[in-house]
């Protein structure tokens, strides 16, 4: 790369930070990258690191030391976040998005990328400080959700099947009981998709009495696997929480009334700004 001026060297380095969260990247490929001196290199991630913090787009944590450098965290504070889901809760309230079971017909809004990469840099600022190594979430609608917050974690996604694919090899399948209507139905993970022992964080679109992310954690018992976390992006207020399956996660939003009739809901900000 030629040498730039300290105004273009600013922002192509930022540029080259907010495409590589999560990553450790050290002084000397910066120094290198750029044609300056380490310390150059040291003032102008000062700037870049006060900028993001007083902007409330992330955090630049330094690593002293030989192996030392930058890492660029995305976050989103709590008071953007709760403005955004409340504009994203308005537009769940509409009453033709109320579907047969009290569920809500989403797939325009997982369909939104400016949805979907706010959601996932929610989901990323959530879960930042867990130990995760991959995110898994079931075909289909969770795929955008899952990618999202992949693109703002830097981790790899395991999408899990409810048929085995032929051209993913040999799988593990289970049985799980859905929550919902207590159908018997079946999900598959390729043994190649998951190593042993990896810590996995689950995200879905809707959760109401749990059995599908339920049916994950049991798959992910058959690989020795860990649930770093889960999260979902519209819990149903609907189910008691003596009913759901399990009681650990974190939702952005929650559907606390449906009137099949009237066609009526109530949409709030889920358990996250509580």
């Amino acid at each position: 790369m030629k040498k730039l001026k300290r105004s273009a060297r600013l922002v192509e380095m930022t540029q080259y930070l907010l495409a590589r969260p999560h990553t450790l990247i050290s002084l000397t490929a910066f120094a290198d990258r750029y044609q300056s001196a380490k310390s150059s290199i040291s003032e102008d991630l000062a700037i870049i690191k006060e900028v993001f913090e007083d902007e409330g787009l992330g955090q630049l944590h330094t690593l002293a030391g030989a192996a030392g450098g930058v890492k660029y965290i995305p976050m989103m504070e709590k008071t953007a976040s709760l403005t955004i889901i409340k504009e994203i809760c308005r537009h769940l309230e509409q009453p033709e998005r109320v579907l047969p079971g009290g569920y809500l017909y989403m797939t325009d809004m997982l369909g939104q990328p400016s949805i979907m990469n706010d959601v996932g840099r929610m989901f990323a600022t959530i879960f930042a400080d867990r130990e995760i190594d991959v995110i898994m979430t079931v075909e289909t609608k969770g795929i955008p959700l899952a990618y999202a917050t992949a693109t703002y974690l830097n981790l790899p996604v395991v999408i899990v099947r409810r048929d085995n694919k032929v051209t993913e090899g040999s799988a593990v399948s289970i049985n799980y009981v859905s929550g919902s209507n207590k159908r018997i139905q079946t999900m598959s993970l390729a043994r190649r998709a998951l190593k042993e022992q990896s810590r996995v964080l689950i995200i879905d679109d809707f959760l109401k009495a749990g059995g599908t992310v339920q049916g994950m954690m049991d798959l992910l018992y058959e690989f020795d696997a860990t649930v770093a976390g889960v999260g979902v992006f519209v819990e149903s207020g609907e189910i008691g929480s003596e009913e759901r399956l399990f009681d650990d996660y974190v939702s952005l939003a929650k559907l606390t009334a449906v009137d099949m009739k009237t066609k009526n809901t109530s949409v709030v900000p889920g358990n996250y700004f509580l």
